[in-house]
């Protein structure tokens, strides 16, 4: 019964500024997806990737792996208009007999093996998706224009990170239909009564959107 990750890396990046898509913004002296696709490659939870490019960058990704030596890489595709039709590109091109598909965020470079394994056991148990969460620290309000109209008790509230896990029949039945105004593949699954797992994340999954951002994963980079 095997795992497929699909590495969703088809962001555009405009807020990170630059002449390159996010995957391709240098991070330790190579491309952003490197990072993340060499720790995928390494982990012992992944069977087997397809890699999700930004479109026209196809190429430019195929010799990332290859130079990183990743033999797990099945497929790279061009993604779609939006994030979680770049997701169902990529899980159209995973093996149909596949148990479990974990999705990640190329833009979270520094994903973990530990996270990987916490996502997966909760589908071991029984769950139909698990996604990795941090507490919130700060006071959440809801808003209608300018007025306050609730604050949220932080005690129910997580930040959600990727990597995310699923069932793998589950999710293939999630991306059915439009999903283009989904924020993540956890929602759709949600949105049609699938069982959906929070297990603890990690604060170095940051999501690169900043160059100040990026400054701070390769300064931790520079510390291991």
């Amino acid at each position: 019964m095997s795992t497929w990750a699909v590495l969703v890396a088809a962001g555009r990046g405009e807020r990170l500024g630059g002449d390159r898509p996010k995957a391709f913004a240098p991070l330790g002296g190579r491309p952003l997806l490197a990072e993340s696709l060499e720790r995928l490659e390494a982990s012992e939870w992944i069977d087997a990737i397809v890699v999700v490019a930004p479109d026209g960058w196809g190429e430019p990704s195929i010799l990332v792996a290859e130079e990183l030596g990743c033999g797990k890489v099945s497929a790279t595709v061009a993604g779609g208009a939006s994030r979680a039709e770049s997701v169902r590109v990529g899980v159209a091109e995973a093996d149909r007999e596949a148990a479990a598909l974990v999705v990640h965020d190329a833009a979270r470079p520094l994903v973990s093996e530990d996270v990987i394994g916490r996502v997966l056991t909760a589908l071991g148990q029984g769950w139909d998706g698990a996604v990795p969460g941090l507490p919130v620290s700060d006071t959440v309000k809801r808003i209608e224009g300018e007025r306050v109209v609730e604050t949220l008790a932080r005690d129910e509230l997580r930040a959600v990170q990727t990597p995310q896990a699923f069932a793998a029949d589950v999710l293939r039945g999630a991306l059915e239909g439009d999903v283009s105004g989904a924020s993540d593949c956890a929602s759709l699954v949600e949105a049609r009564g699938g069982r959906v797992a929070v297990v603890p994340g990690d604060r170095r999954l940051l999501k690169v959107t900043t160059p100040e951002d990026l400054a701070l994963v390769e300064s931790w980079l520079a510390g291991e």
